[in-house]
């Protein structure tokens, strides 16, 4: 019994895991070295936590304006209103946290296909050669020099109005980026030994694919992703301050787009535009800390620096 557990515990599949588990405990300690790192992780832990907390902390009934009747409108921030009031005598505190759950599923729904489709087609554009690696290159420069916010508009129009909508339409117009990332690291990764000695070995297309290209560029793709998040939740509250979001929904870009369809930056209810713009900066700068401290932990370059 003691010599098969022996041999499990040496077996290749346990020395993976092994490693995996040893990189990822060194990870964790040089990510909390980063002082930035954390308090973006932090900043984010408390959105999420309140996001989520948010038909606890602020019923929906709050949203209801025709419960909201004895409300004062366009109340400054006091001790009653701690954000001010909206034209419909809504609490702005109550619309931001419900706007955050839009938001953020926006945010990472958008990333996670932006993601998908870039380490699909990165991977596939650095390991074929010949035509197919030639003719998703061309691909990938075309959704380069495409503008994307150009593009995500038409879709959002064409398509139906929605969230899932705003989704697919950021994450299809945001994955060049991270496919042209991924080609140069698979290309780097092809040219190493124990690739070509796979190959020798008989190993096919989809063996070097799933176990030696994909866990060579996951943690740029990681990276990527937190960087890619803040991107998306620009996105989503630009295409939500056009008018183009689901209107039925609170976000951080439909307040913007309420507060200018009443003239609060003219009329002096600066409140109304300030709150929801600096909750998209600080949530973003956050996502951006983040990104960079895993940057700096992922690429050997900088790390030396």
């Amino acid at each position: 019994m003691t010599a098969f557990v022996d041999t499990a515990a040496r077996s290749p599949r346990s020395m993976a895991w092994a490693r995996r588990r040893r990189a990822f405990g060194s990870f964790c300690r040089d990510f909390s070295r980063s002082r930035s790192g954390m308090f973006g992780l932090g900043f984010l832990v408390v959105i999420i936590v309140l996001a989520l907390l948010a038909p606890v902390l602020a019923p929906a009934w709050m949203l209801d304006v025709t419960k909201l009747l004895d409300q004062p409108r366009f109340a400054p921030p006091s001790l009653d209103h701690p954000l001010g009031t909206d034209d419909q005598g809504r609490e702005l505190w109550v619309r931001m946290i419900w706007g955050a759950r839009v938001s953020l599923l926006v945010g990472f729904a958008a990333t996670a296909v932006s993601m998908i489709i870039g380490t699909v087609v990165g991977i596939a554009a650095g390991h074929f050669t010949g035509w197919t690696g030639g003719l998703l290159m061309r691909i990938i420069d075309f959704f380069l020099v495409l503008p994307s916010l150009i593009l995500a508009i038409v879709l959002s129009v064409v398509l139906s109005r929605g969230v899932w909508t705003i989704v697919i339409a950021i994450g299809l117009t945001s994955w060049a980026g991270t496919a042209r990332v991924v080609r140069a690291q698979t290309l780097s990764v092809e040219s190493r030994d124990y690739i070509e000695r796979a190959r020798v070995l008989g190993a096919g297309h989809w063996h070097i694919i799933v176990k030696h290209l994909l866990p060579a560029v996951l943690p740029l793709v990681l990276a990527n992703t937190t960087l890619t998040v803040g991107s998306a939740i620009i996105a989503e509250s630009t295409l939500s301050f056009l008018g183009l979001g689901d209107a039925t929904l609170q976000s951080w870009g439909s307040v913007l787009k309420n507060s200018m369809d009443v003239s609060a930056a003219t009329a002096g209810y600066w409140w109304y535009v300030l709150v929801p713009g600096i909750a998209i900066v600080l949530v973003v700068l956050a996502f951006t800390l983040v990104g960079r401290a895993v940057e700096t932990i992922v690429n050997p370059t900088l790390r030396s620096r």
